[in-house]
């Protein structure tokens, strides 16, 4: 694999093509012909230097290796780590992107989806690679992706030290793409998060999301659809009608956002994911233990993710009417008739993050969460779980958001 940060990084990043070979293995014909380009992979390699660069960080190891990027654990200040990893995407949110013709955000949303996970265990987020894949390159586009995910990389301080772009005609559609994330932190061995220490009456603070982070777009795309034909699509003939008129014409995309009169429908739903990393590190390391789990907000929403951190004998009891539901999620809710208990399984709901603190140490850690940027709230406690219940028990759901 190509990498950024190497002595050959003036080739492309793609391990799909060789930049020394101009001949196509197609007989009589060359790699452009079939679809693929070598110039403008190069092009975009230049294009994106100065992000890469601009990220860098101690323990990059840069210019060591032409196929593998290299990171110096010591050289970061650690002495006993323990390696955190972790993949994921931005999902169907890209299609919104793509019908809006913007590509400078949905590289944030890759890079939160990854490093949030991390933060929840402890660990630092040290450094990125992406994996960009597309029909045909396009150098502007390309370059909006990669600016995207350099900004999520500096917000998190962790270093783009490596990538791939696989341009591959004929298996993605149009100006389609794709993009996936890879990230590797590191805590040290004694201050793993675990959720372990969780007990009863800790109490759970909740910080603030940026709007829909990258989760439920399936669902978003569906209601937004079904409100532009006048009807739910039920057949497959209404639901090419739905995909074009939301995909192709982007008609509903440009139009003012019912619930922001300030910005079009598409500007309010592509608001980048929010990153946690530097607040939630900071109240960790400040807290001398008393962080006793994190739950990164994502698909399964309040109702899946909480119980993920917690002992099986224990649930989090939220109160909803702690927190306002936001106007997206109020106007998603009204507009596809979205049951309240499929709202908190769904979406954040307007909580990105979950922390759950000693509740003698509550206040200062909301205190000090406040001070780095964070909206918060405290959201409920930690109870016995007894027979029949789940691990995360909403009050007051089917009230607020009835």
């Amino acid at each position: 694999m190509q990498q950024i940060l190497d002595p050959y990084a003036d080739r492309p990043r793609w391990a799909h093509v060789d930049p020394h070979r101009k001949d196509s293995p197609i007989s009589g014909a060359n790699y452009k012909s079939a679809g693929v380009d070598i110039d403008a992979g190069n092009a975009l390699v230049e294009a994106i230097k100065p992000q890469a660069k601009s990220t860098s960080r101690s323990g990059v190891m840069a210019g060591l290796g032409g196929f593998g990027a290299m990171f110096d654990l010591k050289a970061a200040g650690y002495k006993d780590p323990v390696l955190v990893a972790g993949t994921d995407g931005v999902g169907t949110k890209l299609k919104v992107a793509i019908s809006m013709e913007r590509h400078d955000t949905v590289g944030i949303d890759l890079v939160a989806m990854c490093v949030n996970d991390l933060v929840v265990q402890g660990a630092e987020p040290l450094f990125f690679l992406d994996y960009y894949a597309m029909g045909k390159l396009n150098i502007d586009n390309g370059s909006a992706v990669v600016s995207g995910i350099a900004e999520g990389c500096r917000q998190a301080g962790c270093a783009l030290i490596g990538g791939e772009t696989a341009e591959m005609p004929g298996m993605y559609a149009g100006g389609e793409y794709d993009l996936a994330g890879f990230s590797v932190g590191a805590v040290e061995r004694d201050e793993i998060i675990t959720g372990e220490n969780v007990a009863e009456g800790d109490v759970v603070l909740g910080l603030a999301s940026n709007g829909l982070h990258s989760n439920g777009f399936s669902l978003v795309r569906k209601v937004v659809s079904d409100a532009i034909i006048g009807g739910k699509a039920e057949t497959k003939i209404e639901a090419a009608v739905r995909d074009h008129i939301v995909d192709k014409a982007r008609l509903a995309y440009d139009g003012p956002a019912p619930f922001d009169k300030g910005k079009t429908l598409g500007e309010a739903l592509l608001a980048p994911t929010r990153i946690y990393v530097k607040s939630c590190l900071a109240a960790i390391r400040a807290s001398n233990g008393a962080v006793h789990a994190l739950s990164h907000i994502t698909g399964g929403g309040l109702l899946e993710n909480i119980p993920r951190v917690l002992p099986d004998n224990l649930s989090a009891e939220i109160d909803v009417s702690t927190w306002e539901l936001p106007a997206v999620f109020s106007w998603l809710q009204g507009a596809g008739n979205i049951a309240p208990r499929e709202m908190a399984r769904t979406f954040n709901c307007g909580i990105g993050m979950v922390l759950i603190v000693a509740a003698d140490k509550a206040d200062e850690i909301k205190s000090l969460l406040e001070k780095e940027g964070e909206t918060v709230f405290t959201m409920g406690s930690i109870i016995k779980r007894t027979n029949g219940d789940e691990g995360t028990i909403l009050i007051g759901a089917e009230k607020a958001w009835g």
